[in-house]
């Protein structure tokens, strides 16, 4: 017998990074990472940081970007990852330590209102970090208390839903099985900063200056390099909030819903690349 929900409607509620989705992250790690891997390169590579540097790494994940900025600012800089998910900010301080990187350190907290003994630091930087902030004014006020006159943010941010594809199509399967409102536009979540109007606006509240932005676009790996269409299924509905809303419509909603996003990724499949669809994000430098 068969799960059924009489109502179709559902809501995909603000994500809890604290809680539900920093443990999904941590483990679907080495997906999540590998599909968003070509935007962090270039922000990574737009930062250039340097030997000496002191850097805040912000929604740091699983550290895989922390360290590379380790690595950067050796001999003689350091970096402090900050995440609000204990399960990540545990692992990543393992993962670390595994790779030998000495010059790092990670903690649990809520950036947006931290505060730091050994600040001011010299840089920030954060891929798809900073975006989920409830507060984001203030949060980028406190940001910027925890800077040097001068320091630099780099940031990641995704640019409009209408293009990222791999985003737009898979969310019209998922609708034509579940009700899901569209999101609110500047509320806290994956495209708070679609629109660079608001952006800079947040940036000029938290005492951030001279924006530099610039979009980047290119193929998204969905579910990782490598990925089959059944793992890129498999990643979007165990890590993503869009499984739950379909589990709650019921088994006979979520195979439809399976079978239809199995058919749009096999469209893009690519061999020996993974499932490849559209994606953009808006690549921000200022200075505190």
């Amino acid at each position: 017998m068969t799960e059924q929900s009489g109502d179709k409607t559902s809501t995909i509620k603000g994500e809890d990074w604290a809680g539900e989705m920093g443990t999904k992250w941590l483990a679907n790690l080495a997906r999540f990472e590998g599909m968003i891997a070509p935007i962090g390169a270039a922000l990574l590579a737009r930062a250039d940081f340097q030997p000496g540097e002191r850097v805040l790494d912000i929604g740091c994940g699983g550290g895989g970007t922390t360290i590379a900025i380790a690595n950067a600012v050796a001999p003689g800089g350091e970096v402090l990852g900050i995440d609000i998910s204990p399960d990540l900010t545990v692992s990543s301080t393992k993962r670390a330590s595994d790779a030998g990187v000495g010059n790092i350190r990670f903690i649990c907290a809520d950036a947006g209102s931290v505060q730091l003994p050994d600040a001011p630091f010299d840089r920030l930087f954060s891929r798809f970090g900073s975006m989920f902030f409830a507060k984001p004014h203030q949060a980028f006020a406190n940001l910027r208390s925890l800077l040097r006159p001068d320091a630099r943010i780099d940031l990641a941010v995704w640019a409009p839903p209408r293009d990222n594809l791999w985003m737009m199509e898979m969310m019209g399967v998922v609708r034509r099985h579940v009700d899901i409102p569209p999101a609110i536009p500047r509320a806290p979540g994956p495209f708070a900063f679609e629109d660079l109007e608001y952006l800079n606006e947040v940036l000029t509240a938290g005492g951030f200056s001279c924006p530099d932005i610039m979009a980047y676009t290119g193929q998204q790996p969905v579910g990782g390099v490598g990925a089959t269409a059944q793992e890129a299924v498999s990643f979007v509905l165990s890590s993503m909030a869009v499984g739950k809303a379909l589990d709650e419509q019921g088994t006979d909603v979520r195979a439809a819903a399976e079978g239809e996003l199995l058919e749009l990724f096999a469209k893009h499949h690519v061999p020996n690349q993974g499932v490849m669809m559209q994606g953009k994000a808006w690549l921000v430098s200022a200075k505190a």
